[in-house]
């Protein structure tokens, strides 16, 4: 599993990543920008596809997380399908390249307009619909019988099982709005076996998936949510016309951003090989194998990045400083909305050890809260955080862990333009989006005036 330092790290005094300086990256880039490394990105989804050896998978990216056209292709170069939850997405994917057959359309709210765009790609339609209720499922078929195609769907389930995480991440519970609940499963099921048509004759069900939630730090809630699946499958697939061909579990595994300890990937792909590989005696029980679909995004891209800021003043108080930076709320929203922690070091080392947040006060640190320049409480980045005393105006940090949900997150308040992005690989960077400009900020609107 990685760390915030696997692929960020100190050569020679200087935080580096894929043998590129970050302070160099800094003055010749500018800042706020991120950057992320093509080593990170890749090692977790070769680390899949190993982990899942000998059972048919496809690992679709989660674009949510970080959705980036040159990263998108990386991954889909790689192998890598992807997980879509809105016609934006879509739109990302396939101007990436993402074969429309590598592509699964999760989210509780499509429109008929999305599902139409996804139903007609150039080489077909998409993957499958993960729907989400029985609404939906009536829109997707109108859809698609005005459209003469066929809709493959999952049916999403809701298990009704706590994941025991961020309450505004968790999905799995029968409180949350996520997926359909076994009863609602079972009554498509019968209404398809009364009537074969039923009035939908537009969609084939190929399968069942499920997703109960981000940043799991235990497999305890996943083996539970993969035996009630398990149980759902046995139970319904006798019952269908057809055979099911897939099964989707989602995402959801956690990182270490501080010092959690999250499940490995190894640990995880063998859970899932024990209750849904070839060997395993309950799924003998189908028509035919199922394959297994997963849509990890944070474990992929969240120590694949960081956000590279620069502090504009100290301010010294009597219990603590403040250290101002030019980053804020509107390039990295989690910290105002989870609360989350991410960790934060100089890109030239002050004499300290690599995590800079130890529990042992030293006269040469100080405790520190930092902060970005938006007139909002909530714009902060890190409180009581023990930083070197002698870090002063023009010196430049890096906020870790910052490769998914950052970019994906901001916004323009406060009329800020959103920073670059950057990807470095073996020794050279390359800005893969360019910093906005003040032009940017007013595109499409127009002043009207009196006639």
């Amino acid at each position: 599993m990685s760390t915030p330092f696997q692929y960020f790290n100190y050569q020679k005094g200087i935080l580096s990543a894929g043998g590129c300086s970050l302070d160099k990256i800094a003055r010749e880039v500018g800042t706020p920008a991120y950057v992320y490394s093509r080593e990170a990105f890749l090692t977790p989804l070769q680390e899949f596809n190993q982990g899942l050896q000998g059972l048919d998978h496809l690992i679709c990216f989660a674009v949510k997380s970080n959705s980036n056209l040159t990263i998108l292709k990386l991954l889909g170069d790689s192998g890598a399908g992807m997980d879509i939850v809105s016609g934006g997405e879509l739109y990302r994917t396939r101007r990436a390249g993402i074969p429309d057959d590598k592509i699964v359309f999760s989210g509780i709210g499509k429109t008929a307009d999305e599902m139409a765009s996804a139903l007609q790609g150039k080489n077909g339609s998409i993957h499958s619909f993960n729907v989400e209720s029985i609404a939906e499922l009536h829109t997707l078929n109108r859809v698609a019988l005005s459209l003469k195609k066929k809709a493959r769907i999952a049916l999403r389930f809701n298990p009704d099982v706590d994941p025991k995480t961020h309450p505004y991440i968790s999905t799995g519970l029968k409180e949350n709005k996520f997926g359909l609940h076994k009863s609602e499963i079972l009554k498509i099921v019968h209404s398809l076996k009364k009537d074969s048509k039923a009035g939908l004759s537009a969609l084939e069900l190929r399968g069942i998936s499920v997703h109960i939630g981000s940043q799991l730090l235990s497999l305890s809630p996943l083996k539970d949510s993969f035996r009630r699946v398990q149980s759902l499958l046995l139970e319904i697939e006798p019952h269908l016309a057809q055979p099911l061909e897939f099964v989707d579990l989602g995402g959801g595994m956690g990182v270490s951003y501080k010092n959690e300890r999250p499940p490995s990937i190894q640990k995880y792909c063998a859970l899932i090989q024990s209750f849904f590989g070839k060997t395993v005696k309950p799924m003998a029980k189908l028509r035919q194998p199922l394959r297994v679909l997963l849509e990890p995004g944070r474990v992929i891209s969240a120590n694949s990045g960081v956000l590279l800021t620069e502090i504009l003043y100290r301010k010294e108080r009597p219990r603590k400083d403040f250290l101002v930076v030019d980053a804020a709320m509107n390039d990295l929203m989690r910290p105002a909305l989870y609360g989350s922690f991410h960790d934060i070091v100089p890109l030239v080392k002050h004499g300290a050890p690599n995590s800079l947040n130890s529990e042992t006060l030293k006269p040469r640190f100080r405790k520190t809260d930092l902060v970005g320049p938006v007139c909002e409480t909530a714009d902060c980045f890190g409180k009581n955080r023990l930083l070197p005393h002698s870090l002063k105006a023009g010196d430049r940090l890096a906020i870790l862990s910052a490769g998914a949900y950052g970019f994906t997150m901001s916004s323009n308040y406060n009329s800020r333009p959103r920073p670059p992005e950057i990807l470095v690989d073996r020794g050279k960077y390359r800005v893969i989006r360019e910093r906005e400009q003040y032009e940017d900020l007013t595109q499409g609107e127009s002043l009207l005036t009196r006639t």
